[in-house]
């Protein structure tokens, strides 16, 4: 006998056969008789037959086959949950989550309306939702909003009006340190087998310091000894004689900045540099932040130095090719969170 796969038919075709098949048990034939006759499985007869005995006919009709018709959750549902994700952490909510993963919206949604969905469900929901797997952008506690916000509506502004009618150039500027082990990006290999790249075992290092401005001009300063004042002295000295007129300088809170030696030497420039501060905890508000990651993934991450020489060498070339290239220089402004001063 051959079986024939019973799956392949439509839903009315298949209720057809298990109708015949179960008369055909009731009317005296054996089970395998059966199956022979209709090229199904014993099992299968066998099924039928108890379902009929123990629900009758409607045990045995048509069902609709995939996925149940209409989704689970109500419009209402769906926003509210939206609307939580967005606002909200899992911690927050005293969930045992630090993301907003496919199983903790999962959880959520159990939580808050007594519905149990698979994870699957759960993407296709946020899918729907516009919600896509994205890397946070990591934020201090001790960030202050409405300093931001004053910084934005009020104090940038003003910055801007009185460069403009001074005649002066906007730098931005920041500094950071770079090591040697510093990966980035992914590289392909075979399943199971993590692939590894030659480096020396050797941990070194060197720092830098750079200004920017929304034109596309670039200063910086490559050098291996700690961050301070005397170092950062010495790179506003080289800024106001690369920039050839006045000069406001916007850095960071860093001590360094506001060390008295550099407020001594900024007054005694009389007005030919004046240095701004942005809020604390804030890097995101600066431009020359996406230098630096730029620095890092390409000039570093993507290159294997042997010796902190070849590393400096490494980053003092891409930076000098960057300061070539205006237009990339300008594209560090057109990030979402730095767009205020691109103008």
């Amino acid at each position: 006998m051959k079986i024939r796969d019973f799956r392949s038919l439509p839903p009315e075709g298949q209720e057809d056969i298990r109708r015949k098949a179960v008369r055909a048990v009731l009317n005296g034939r054996t089970q395998v008789e059966t199956a022979g006759l209709f090229g199904v499985t014993r099992q299968a007869v066998c099924t039928w037959v108890r379902l009929y005995r123990d629900d009758g006919v409607k045990a045995l009709r048509a069902r609709r086959r995939g996925r149940p018709p209409g989704k689970r959750l109500q419009p209402w549902q769906c926003a509210q949950i939206a609307r939580v994700l967005i606002d909200r952490h899992p911690d927050q909510l005293k969930m045992p989550f630090y993301l907003w993963t496919r199983e903790a919206v999962g959880q959520l949604i159990e939580k808050r309306f007594g519905v149990e969905l698979s994870v699957w469900t759960v993407g296709r929901y946020l899918a729907d939702w516009g919600f896509t797997p994205q890397k946070p952008v990591k934020r201090a506690f001790e960030k202050n909003p409405e300093a931001v916000r004053t910084w934005l509506t009020k104090e940038y502004p003003a910055i801007r009006r009185r460069a403009k009618r001074e005649k002066a150039v906007i730098y931005w500027g920041d500094e950071m340190g770079v090591r040697s082990d510093h990966v980035t990006g992914i590289t392909y290999g075979l399943r199971g087998h993590t692939p590894e790249v030659p480096a020396t075992g050797q941990r070194f290092g060197c720092n830098m310091i750079s200004a920017i401005t929304n034109r596309g001009q670039l200063a910086f300063m490559v050098f291996p000894q700690r961050f301070r004042a005397g170092v950062f002295l010495e790179f506003a000295r080289r800024l106001l004689r690369h920039a050839q007129r006045r000069v406001f300088f916007i850095v960071d809170g860093h001590p360094v900045h506001r060390a008295r030696r550099i407020k001594q030497w900024v007054e005694s420039t009389r007005g030919r540099i004046v240095m701004f501060f942005m809020p604390g905890y804030s890097p995101e508000l600066n431009p020359d932040e996406y230098l630096n990651n730029d620095v890092k993934a390409n000039a570093v991450g993507r290159r294997r130095a042997q010796h902190r020489k070849e590393l400096v060498d490494n980053v003092r070339g891409y930076l000098r090719s960057t300061q070539k290239q205006p237009m990339i220089v300008r594209s560090f402004f057109e990030a979402e969170h730095v767009r205020y001063a691109a103008t």
